[in-house]
């Protein structure tokens, strides 16, 4: 062996490019600068440092490849964990995590060694790849608070859409793991080794016998470990990749424990007849439950009732689906320089109103909207899942049908682009008769807040389309389902047309993102004035069903001041109000004054055709008995009448465990059960 040192341009110019990216990093993020000097010089040192081996020492070279090959895996997996993790939540990881965590990355490695049968070479792509997958994780947990799993696959193309509207900003550790990946790679690279092409077959056959070995070795130790997403967060509960390997199983739809066709026949014969006076227990009332308990208005689905009132008239139909609307009020002190919602907060008059349970966070909006639409629940699916993306069947049973088969003509808004959450191909199977996107050159492209569309111009459309119906057919009855863009998440960024208006009040500190957030509230609450004050002048009804799809995706300090706590190391009540967001169901008739402590989005639907005096299907009248027993649920836990509290599904007993069972059931059968699904609950569109 031949030991030496060199030094050239060459290396002095590699060398003088590393310096600058570190000082460039170190500007952004001001990590410790004793990284800034000792980095640098161990890269120059290595490489500048040479080492030749004879033929006789080259077992030394064999066992130096197998030593940073095997420490590649846990050096990938530090790195993942230490760019997503703040320290506190890295500590929290146990040791027997991070070990199955590089098993799992050790596959990567073999997998390109059995491929490439290159060593280092195997090495760089492993390791580089771990490490853009730990900064993509990074950035969406910022975004929207749920960390990348594997059903967000199919979701990329909606995700990159909405990205440049964030700013992605990198942190320290995030700055030292891509100075210390350069310093080892440069190790790899100076290890060079050359094989012969029996070698290399052989090589790539012990690597891909060792991949197998660990596949089956890792199926066995992670047999009972579930897939987390935000709220036990993925990264510190499992591990990033374990986490996101146990989503690639979750995909798959089993027939729910206990499932039988025979069991959906019995139901068809108690909800078949078609009208709720025949369908067996109804008439019961509804439990109206707050955060912590349930109130004494127990008269919930008797005061939705308006038949009488439109003599059999069917009313306009407009639902607004609005982008991230909340009310903080619900989460903790809010104190601002002037009111939010003012006008949303004096609507009382023929309206039912309060909060709702959704099944997202900060992202994922077609999944409330699948909730609503079909009165499905998200908590018989995998989690993270999105249901535009993965199981969207070729005929839905859902609102849009129910009104199409009542005669309405079906029409759907969204003032933006037309393949998000691939909308163009699934409102088509869902059955609406007109879209309108932002492609379609329908909306006013100078009508802008911000970067999006406001939710004024969006309403102004809704107006436009009912005046076109009333002029050229005004005895087909109309539905519009119109989503909105105004308040899409990103407020962190300024604009020369929009301004804060609304300042949230607190010694704790300036939030500029949720001042901003707050501002737009207001804009929408000055729109929903508007449009409201439109259809009250009208001679013909409508009913106008509003809700927001899920609580906006702000820093974790504003909930801090909101709360005391944030959004970390809640119970599961004070989790759930993460999850409530506001909804009312107003009409220009005149039906009861409804206060809704807590409903889900999965029972709006129901609640709307009762309110529009439109006989509910079978479905919907399971689900308006549902509702007696579980009033409110989402993806996370339902609210419990005899515990007087939320619990997890796996905690249900007694006859709340047997009405979800039941739901599972039914949803399970229109879903994914294509042999026995019951036309009489889940019928599609009557030509």
């Amino acid at each position: 062996m031949k030991f030496g040192f060199q030094c050239n341009r060459k290396i002095l110019s590699i060398t003088g490019v590393y310096f600058a990216a570190a000082f460039v990093l170190f500007l952004l993020t001001h990590y410790p600068p004793v990284y800034l000097f000792l980095c640098p010089l161990g890269y120059f040192l290595i490489n500048g440092a040479t080492l030749k081996v004879g033929q006789r020492w080259k077992w030394v070279t064999w066992i130096w490849t197998a030593v940073y090959f095997a420490a590649g895996p846990v050096f990938s997996t530090l790195c993942i964990q230490h760019i997503i993790l703040e320290p506190e939540l890295y500590r929290k990881t146990k040791q027997s995590i991070l070990k199955l965590n590089m098993l799992c990355v050790l596959c990567i490695y073999l997998l390109l060694l059995a491929l490439i049968a290159e060593a280092r070479y195997a090495w760089w792509i492993a390791h580089a790849f771990c490490v853009f997958i730990a900064f993509v994780d990074y950035f969406v947990y910022e975004f929207r608070e749920n960390e990348v799993s594997f059903a967000d696959i199919s979701s990329v193309g909606t995700g990159l859409s909405v990205m440049k509207s964030y700013r992605l900003q990198i942190h320290d550790r995030g700055a030292i793991a891509l100075l210390l990946s350069a310093l080892f790679m440069a190790v790899v690279r100076r290890s060079r080794i050359e094989y012969r092409r029996l070698v290399k077959w052989i090589i790539r056959a012990a690597a891909l016998a060792a991949l197998i070995a660990m596949v089956f070795y890792l199926k066995g130790r992670t047999a009972r470990m579930v897939t987390q997403t935000w709220e036990k967060k993925g990264t510190y509960k499992n591990g990033f990749v374990l986490n996101f390997v146990l989503g690639v199983g979750a995909g798959i739809i089993k027939a729910p424990e206990g499932y039988d066709p025979s069991l959906i026949e019995q139901l068809e014969s108690d909800y078949g007849s078609g009208t709720a006076a025949d369908a067996k227990g109804t008439g019961t009332d509804t439990s109206v439950v707050t955060i912590g308990g349930v109130s004494d208005d127990t008269s919930l689905l008797t005061k939705t009732k308006a038949g009488a009132v439109l003599d059999g008239k069917k009313p306009v139909i407009i639902t607004i689906m609005n982008e991230s609307f909340a009310d903080f009020r619900n989460v903790g002190d809010l104190t601002t320089n002037i009111d939010v919602m003012p006008f949303l907060d004096s609507l009382t008059e023929n309206t039912m109103r309060g909060f709702a349970l959704a099944s997202v966070y900060g992202a994922k909006t077609p999944n409330s909207e699948w909730e609503y639409l079909t009165g499905n629940s998200m908590a018989f699916l995998p989690e993270g899942s999105v249901v535009y993306e993965q199981y969207i069947s070729k005929e839905p049973t859902s609102l849009v049908s129910t009104l199409k088969n009542e005669g309405y003509t079906a029409v759907a808004m969204h003032p933006y682009q037309n393949t998000g959450w691939k909308r163009n191909t699934v409102y088509p199977k869902l059955g609406f008769d007109e879209m309108y996107f932002l492609e379609d050159g329908y909306f006013d492209e100078t009508k802008l807040m911000r970067k999006y569309i406001t939710d004024q111009e969006l309403f102004d459309k809704i107006i436009e389309r009912y005046e076109q119906q009333q002029e050229n057919d005004p005895e087909t009855p109309l539905f519009i389902m119109s989503i909105t863009m105004q308040n899409h998440g990103g407020y962190k960024e300024q604009y020369d047309n929009f301004t804060n208006d609304v300042i949230f009040q607190t010694p704790l500190g300036y939030f500029e993102d949720a001042n901003q957030y707050l501002s737009l509230i207001h804009e929408t609450d000055k729109a929903l004035e508007n449009l409201i004050g439109y259809f009250r002048e009208q001679d013909v009804p409508v009913e106008i069903i509003f809700f927001g799809d899920h609580l906006p995706s702000l820093q974790t300090a504003f909930f801090r001041a909101l709360n005391g706590k944030g959004i970390s190391g809640l119970t599961l009540t004070q989790l759930q109000q993460l999850f409530a967001v506001p909804f009312f169901i107003w009409t220009n008739y005149d039906t009861e004054e409804t206060s809704v402590e807590l409903t889900s989005i999965n029972y709006l639907s129901t609640l709307a055709l009762t309110r529009a005096g439109i006989d509910l299907p079978p479905y919907n009248l399971f689900l308006e008995e549902l509702m007696t027993h579980v009033p409110a649920m989402n993806a996370r836990a339902f609210y419990s009448v005899n515990a007087g509290k939320f619990l997890h599904y796996d905690k249900a007993e007694g006859t709340e465990k047997e009405w979800i069972d039941r739901y599972n059931y039914l949803q399970y059968n229109e879903m994914f059960d294509k042999n026995a699904r019951s036309s009489i609950f889940f019928p599609y569109i009557r030509e």
